[in-house]
C-alpha cells in the first residue's frame, strides 16, 4: 500500500497538468485561428516609393461603435515635412498614426499616399515605406549588431556603425564588454531607457525609410538622455517626412505644421508661432509646460 502512494500522487499531478495544458491549447488555437480584419487586396496596385504627399481625407475611426475616436479628420502631409501631433491623452493622436501603416482600417473616409488609397496596395509594400520609433522600444535578447540590423538584409558592420553614430549610440556601445557583439538581455534589459531608445533610432536610420513615425519617443526619459535622444531624432528626421506624436512641446517647436487634437478632431493647426498667436488650446498647453 505504501508503494502505491507515490505513483498515485504522480498520476493525479499528471492528470491536472494535462487538463491545464488542454485549456492553454484551446486559447492558443483561438488566437491562431482568428481571422485578421486587415485584408490584403486581391490585385494590389504598385506603390513606387513616396514622391508627393500623404492625405487623410474625411477620416473617422472608432474602436467600438459607441465611442468615435477620430471624427472627419483632413490633413495633407507633403514630402519632407515634419508634422507634430499634440493634445491631451485620449484625443486620438496615436490612433491617427496607427491608421497609416494599417494597424487598423478607417471606418469612414480614406488615407492616400501619392493619390493611391492604402487599402489598394500590399501591406508589405506599404509598411516598407515606414519606420517606427515608439515610447517602448522593441528589442530582442540578442547582440547589439543584430538588434540594429533587424529587418535589413545583408547589413554590413560599417553601415550599422554609421547608423549608431547618427543615433548617438556608438559611444555607449563601444563602452560595453564586447562592443557590437554584446548581448543586451531580454527586451534590452541590460541597457538604460535612453540607450534602448537610441538603438531603436539606429535601427530606423539603417532602414532609411522615406516616412518616419515617432510616437512619444522621448517621454519616458530623464533630461540628459532626452537631450541625446532628441539630437538623434533631429538627425533621423532630416530630409525625411516625419509624423511626431509629442507631449513635450519643446521637442517640436521647429515642426512645419503642428496639429492640435481635441476629442478626436483637429481644432488648431499651424507653426509654433502661429498657434501661440491664436491664444487657444496650444497656448494653454505651452504655458502649462513653461510656467
Amino acid at each position: 500500500f505504501y508503494s502505491i502512494i507515490n505513483p498515485a500522487k504522480q498520476f493525479s499531478t499528471a492528470l491536472y497538468s494535462i487538463q491545464k495544458g488542454a485549456a492553454a491549447m484551446d486559447r492558443i488555437d483561438q488566437i491562431l485561428n482568428a481571422e485578421s480584419t486587415i485584408l490584403e487586396p486581391e490585385q494590389p496596385k504598385p506603390l513606387n516609393g513616396f514622391n508627393k504627399e500623404i492625405e487623410y481625407r474625411n477620416v473617422s475611426f472608432a474602436y467600438r461603435p459607441d465611442r468615435i475616436v477620430l471624427k472627419d479628420v483632413n490633413v495633407k502631409i507633403g514630402k519632407g515635412q515634419t508634422v507634430a501631433l499634440v493634445g491631451q491623452s485620449g484625443s486620438g493622436k496615436s490612433t491617427f498614426v496607427d491608421l497609416l501603416p494599417r494597424f487598423y482600417d478607417v471606418i469612414k473616409g480614406e488615407i492616400l499616399i501619392d493619390g493611391i488609397n492604402i487599402k489598394d496596395v500590399s501591406l508589405h509594400g506599404l509598411r516598407e515605406l515606414m519606420g517606427n520609433v515608439n515610447q517602448d522600444p522593441i528589442l530582442f535578447n540578442d547582440t547589439i549588431f543584430n538588434n540594429i540590423a533587424f529587418g535589413v538584409e545583408s547589413a554590413t558592420r560599417e553601415e550599422v556603425e554609421r547608423a549608431a553614430r547618427i543615433a548617438n549610440a556608438h559611444e555607449f556601445i563601444m563602452q560595453t564588454e564586447k562592443g557590437y557583439d554584446t548581448c543586451i538581455g531580454d527586451r534590452g534589459g541590460k541597457l538604460s531607457g535612453g540607450q534602448r531608445q537610441r538603438l531603436s533610432i539606429a535601427r530606423a536610420v539603417l532602414k532609411n525609410p522615406p516616412i518616419m513615425i515617432l510616437d512619444e519617443a522621448t517621454s519616458a526619459l530623464d533630461t540628459e538622455s532626452e537631450k541625446l535622444v532628441q539630437e538623434a531624432l533631429d538627425n533621423l528626421m532630416k530630409n525625411r517626412t516625419s509624423i511626431v506624436v509629442a507631449h513635450r512641446l519643446s521637442t517640436i517647436r521647429n515642426a512645419d505644421m503642428i496639429c492640435v487634437f481635441h476629442e478626436g478632431k483637429i481644432v488648431e493647426r499651424g507653426r509654433h508661432e502661429e498657434l501661440l498667436a491664436l491664444d487657444g488650446i496650444y497656448t494653454k498647453l505651452y504655458n502649462m509646460q513653461n510656467f
